[in-house]
């Protein structure tokens, strides 16, 4: 016996179920719903998503027994209805819809008006009483039908109908009367013939089985493909067919069809909102032919209609707890719904209905928090590029939304120029583009509204620290090709050459560039957004940190709820200008003294930047990571900076050059970097060291409260580990700090090596820190740099789920993030145990991280909610599943 494959709406109770959504899909689950709770839906049956697979499983073909589950499933409804598909004299005609478990608007296909032939147009005019209302159906029938099933263009059908609309003088299509009507048809039918060398089908049965195929197909057309693509959406999960009774609102001006919103979608607010048309169908609403009019002009027009509709707004919010989105027709003075779901929302609408849902009592805290979608926080949290300025202009180039956000500047191609042009005038605004960005443009990026690169991926070092410094970011743009010696970027396939000084908008939510200034919407951080996240505080176990290098950031950081620093990077520090000279003369000196000499220079500059972290941070803890980056990175490329710096230290030009060349290295990333420079030049730790004490005991003194967590970075061996660790004893030793500071030596596991002897580290650390955008690279045995010429690929065919940069690789880092853990803990139960990369701020990271029981997740200062707010809707999963 087949597998049931077909069910009637009112066949299947409590439809608003996670089984039936899956199986029905969201649409159909919906529709029996409403039928239950008593709504006025026409009557139909859905065919199952499990169906849809069967028929790609069977090359296209429908499974054995669907067809005579469909044709019974029609009797039925035929004679409830006392009509007849193809009947001549009392015709029954239907909507066949696509439906999968999650609405895709727009992205599947519908046919409307079905059974639509010469014989039935006659009936429904005598039905009706409304010849021309019928006619209009068998036209709009033609041309969906043609335009969805037989894959004739759309467009060539409006060419027909302003063709006739022309010839008659009418302006819309409602202009047109029953003759013109027929006209439209006869010519559409001509049009079908022409084009696809075959006659109109006016079979019924035909109709309805080329429709259902049509809707199986549109599960894998492109634009349904993209969108669960761009959504994390199943590509296994097929679409469900709603095969539903006609009901017609092209009748006259006594019929209608809208669509409606139980509250504003863009604000929150608790009011009507929606549109509608009368004598129209469907399509007409959102094609834009006639200026829809707000629902609530209704009242005036079909009062009748209008009281049943402000009934079901009251109806579907108080049965579903949630603001609906909802489609009607009324036929003849007479409302139907023909389906509802959860409305899509802005991210303050969000918050705003969640929030006034409690307050309301409809639901309680716990659902508030998990309504919410962490990603649509970042539209509260950073400018944004108003909407309406978008669709007056196209984007003329789009790489990756490496960090959220808008911005609009004038186009600089280095950083001393953005720096420069930001001294002159403070209010002057610059968008920097770089091939690529380096440690060296910190400066610059700093003073940019935004950065757009060509080269680079999400965790790029321009995408890293414009996410940590809150700036739009668009990264590996690779439409554009940038001249920086000449001062231009250009757009080969658009012919668009910009200029040094012409202004760009680019939008880091999107990765799209525009030509020009578009208009910003500031971020809208309301009342509610801030009642949220303390219910967010009061049900997440997972801390979370921020990844700060400066007061300015810290302070960021504690506006968003940081419960401290999670990574402070002192590298960044030593681009100041007043100190990579210093820096410079480091790592160019020839002895330990010389050495010093120069460390000596930096150390007031490290002490006062600890310091301001210190007073903005006090009674929070701040882990401060030691130098990192391999040592080229800060020496100079360009000969004139090589020949300003040999003329500083009063050297050869050739002896730069030759220690430029002898810290070059073939892989940077796994060369001399880390706790290997300690190592061997352990005076630039002790330095560090010495400044961060310094910097404590002067904020003590003032009345601050610091709380130092000094982390050695890129530990492969606890012996490594160790002998930093002396080196931070002996100068806290020296400088008398016991009991004065209360401070914590740690460090970050980025080395695979690390994580599997952990036991042996944990036995000697007070904190661990999974780096993991490093331990990524070295797991997995990708460059980071370089991974994105085919990572795109592999996500595409499954070998990743996701960019394991973007988003932690579970099954492969994460297991090995679980043995590092487990042997830590045994060795040391209960020491803290956190991440710092930036996955921190990746929601389904984050949930892993609650999962795994770690102690706290560190991320960009802008991305703190976003953290917070995954962690919180991780414990109430945890807790719903028993965990």
């Amino acid at each position: 016996m087949a597998k049931k494959m077909v069910y009637l709406f009112n066949e299947v109770k409590g439809g608003n179920t996670t089984e039936n959504i899956i199986l029905l899909g969201n649409k159909g689950a919906q529709l029996a719903e409403m039928t239950f709770i008593g709504l006025p839906v026409p009557p139909g049956f859905t065919i199952t998503t499990e169906a849809c697979t069967a028929f790609y499983g069977k090359g296209k073909k429908w499974p054995p027994g669907l067809e005579s589950q469909v044709r019974k499933k029609l009797e039925h409804l035929q004679r409830k209805m006392g009509k007849k598909l193809g009947n001549p004299k009392s015709p029954l005609f239907l909507s066949v819809r696509s439906g999968s478990y999650v609405s895709m608007p727009g992205m599947m296909d519908t046919v409307l008006n079905l059974g639509m032939n010469d014989e039935s147009v006659v009936a429904l005019a005598k039905q009706t009483g409304n010849e021309r209302g019928a006619w209009d159906s068998y036209r709009r029938f033609i041309q969906m039908f043609g335009d969805v099933v037989m894959g004739l263009e759309h467009s060539d059908f409006e060419v027909v109908l302003d063709g006739v609309k022309k010839k008659h003088g009418a302006r819309y299509d409602t202009d047109l009367n029953t003759e013109n009507m027929r006209e439209v048809v006869k010519e559409y039918k001509k049009l079908v013939k022409e084009k696809k060398g075959v006659s109109f089908p006016t079979n019924p049965w035909k109709q309805l089985r080329m429709s259902i195929d049509a809707v199986f197909n549109s599960w894998n057309i492109p634009r349904a493909v993209k969108y669960r693509k761009i959504n994390n959406l199943r590509d296994d999960a097929g679409t469900g067919v709603n095969v539903q009774v006609m009901v017609f609102g092209n009748l006259g001006w006594d019929s209608g069809t809208g669509v409606g919103f139980t509250r504003n979608p863009s604000t929150g607010t608790k009011e009507h909102y929606g549109e509608y048309l009368l004598n129209a169908q469907g399509e007409d609403v959102v094609a834009g032919i006639r200026t829809p009019k707000h629902i609530d002009d209704l009242k005036k027009e079909m009062p009748g209609a209008y009281k049943g509709l402000v009934k079901i707004f009251g109806v579907l919010e108080k049965h579903y707890r949630d603001m609906q989105d909802f489609e009607f027709t009324v036929e003849k003075g007479k409302l139907y719904v023909l389906q509802t779901r959860t409305g899509k929302r802005t991210a303050q609408a969000a918050v705003k209905i969640a929030v006034d849902m409690v307050k309301e009592g409809l639901i309680n805290r716990k659902t508030a928090v998990m309504r919410i979608k962490p990603e649509q926080l970042d539209q509260l949290l950073h400018k944004q590029i108003d909407p309406k300025a978008k669709k007056k202009e196209d984007a003329v180039a789009k790489g990756l939304p490496a960090s959220p956000g808008a911005a609009v500047g004038k186009v600089v191609f280095t950083a001393d120029k953005a720096v420069k042009m930001k001294e002159e005038n403070e209010k002057e605004k610059v968008v920097l583009v770089r091939t690529e960005t380096s440690p060296d443009d910190i400066e610059g990026m700093n003073a940019a509204e935004g950065i757009l690169t060509a080269r680079g991926g999400m965790t790029s070092h321009a995408a890293v620290v414009a996410r940590g410094m809150g700036k739009c970011c668009v990264a590996g743009c690779e439409a554009i090709s940038v001249d920086e010696k000449k001062g231009v970027f250009r757009i080969p396939d658009k012919d668009v050459t910009v200029k040094e000084g012409d202004l760009v908008s680019i939008d880091g939510s999107t990765g799209e560039v525009f030509l020009g200034q578009l208009g910003l919407i500031e971020p809208g951080i309301s009342g509610e957004f801030g009642e949220m996240m303390k219910w967010v505080n009061g049900f997440k176990k997972l801390g979370v940190k921020a990844n700060a290098d400066t007061p300015h950031d810290s302070k960021i950081s504690r506006k968003f709820g940081a419960e401290g620093i999670g990574l402070c990077r002192t590298e960044h520090m030593f681009f100041k200008p007043e100190r990579i000279m210093a820096v410079r003369e480091m790592i160019l000196a020839d002895t330990p003294d010389e050495r010093k000499k120069a460390l000596d220079k930096i150390l007031p500059y490290q002490r006062n930047d600890f310091k301001g972290l210190f007073k903005v941070m006090s009674g929070m803890p701040i882990i401060i990571r030691l130098l990192d980056p391999p040592l080229h990175e800060f020496l100079p490329r360009e000969e004139n900076e090589i020949k300003e710096l040999a003329d500083h230290m009063g050297v050869s030009l050739q002896k730069i050059k030759d220690t430029i060349k002898g810290l070059e290295e073939f892989n940077p990333m796994l060369g001399f970097r880390g706790c290997r420079l300690g190592v061997k030049y352990p005076e630039i730790n002790e330095m560090q060291v010495r400044a961060i004490f310094k910097a404590a005991l002067d904020a003590k003194k003032e009345g601050y409260e610091p709380l130092p967590e000094i982390e050695v970075p890129l530990i492969g061996s606890v012996t490594e580990f160790v002998m930093i660790k002396e080196i931070i004893k002996r100068v806290a030793a020296e400088m008398r700090v016991r009991g004065k500071v209360k401070y914590k030596i740690g460090t970050m596991i980025e080395v695979p090596r690390a994580a599997i002897t952990a036991d042996e580290i944990a036995k000697e650390a007070d904190f661990l820190s999974f780096g993991t955008n490093d331990l990524t690279q070295m797991g997995c045995g990708f460059s980071r740099d370089d991974a994105g010429k085919f990572l795109g690929i592999y996500v595409e065919r499954g070998i990743y789920k996701r960019d394991p940069f973007q988003s932690i690789d579970q099954e492969g880092i994460g297991k090995l993030m679980k043995i590092c853990i487990e042997k830590a803990r045994k060795a040391k139960p209960g020491i803290e145990i956190g991440i710092c990369g930036e996955h921190g701020g990746d929601p389904e990271s984050v949930r892993f991280c609650h999962r795994l029981g770690l102690t706290d997740v560190s991320c960009s200062p802008y991305r703190v909610p976003i953290a917070k707010l995954s962690a919180a809707q991780a414990a109430i999963e945890d807790e719903k599943s028993g965990g």
